[in-house]
């Protein structure tokens, strides 16, 4: 049980990793097969829905643990400008420490998503959804509606500052954001 255990998991973190250098395109049964050093049957044996499965559990694998690093950053500090800092300057420090390769899977899944792909793209929403309630509930700015379009524009920046780090291979457009989120939230 262990050791089917430990392939599904090396499966998901494959795959994790994977879309998290090259989106949905980078990350095929082939590739998360090789990365994960798993036999291929195991892939079909674990996910018999194929790479839609593997890619929707990947990804809420991915999510519940930036809702937690989301959480925990936020936590910490008091104001709402200071948690803002905080947690782009958090994000600039994984950007950096991952040398540029890494982003966020359900962005660059996102981009790669067709007309066929719906269940996917719920998927991706569905997380999405998380991090802005992740947000909403740390940073307070108005009204809970507020709270929830200012969080969901949070997200954005960090989606955006994401594609730009890793282009300008740099933690500067997650710092520039963040100063500029923590003007606004004041």
């Amino acid at each position: 049980m262990g050791s089917q255990t430990t392939t599904r998991a090396r499966l998901l973190e494959a795959a994790i990793t994977l879309m998290r250098q090259s989106g949905l395109s980078g990350a095929g049964i082939n590739e998360i097969v090789r990365e994960s050093g798993a036999p291929k049957g195991s892939v079909y044996h674990f996910f018999p829905g194929g790479k839609e499965q593997i890619v929707s559990e990947a990804l809420g694998l991915h999510a519940g643990r930036v809702v937690t690093f989301m959480e925990e950053t936020l936590a910490r500090p008091r104001t709402a400008p200071t948690k803002l800092k905080v947690l782009f300057d958090a994000y600039a420090e994984r950007l950096e420490s991952n040398r540029f390769q890494l982003s966020c899977p359900s962005g660059t899944v996102c981009l790669d998503i067709d007309a066929e792909m719906e269940a996917l793209r719920t998927c991706v929403a569905a997380t999405f959804e998380q991090y802005v309630g992740a947000i909403a509930r740390h940073v307070a700015v108005g009204s809970e509606r507020e709270n929830k379009e200012f969080a969901a524009f949070v997200l954005t920046a960090i989606q955006g500052a994401y594609i730009r780090g890793r282009a300008e291979r740099s933690g500067k457009p997650f710092r520039e954001a963040g100063a500029w989120l923590a003007a606004l939230a004041k």
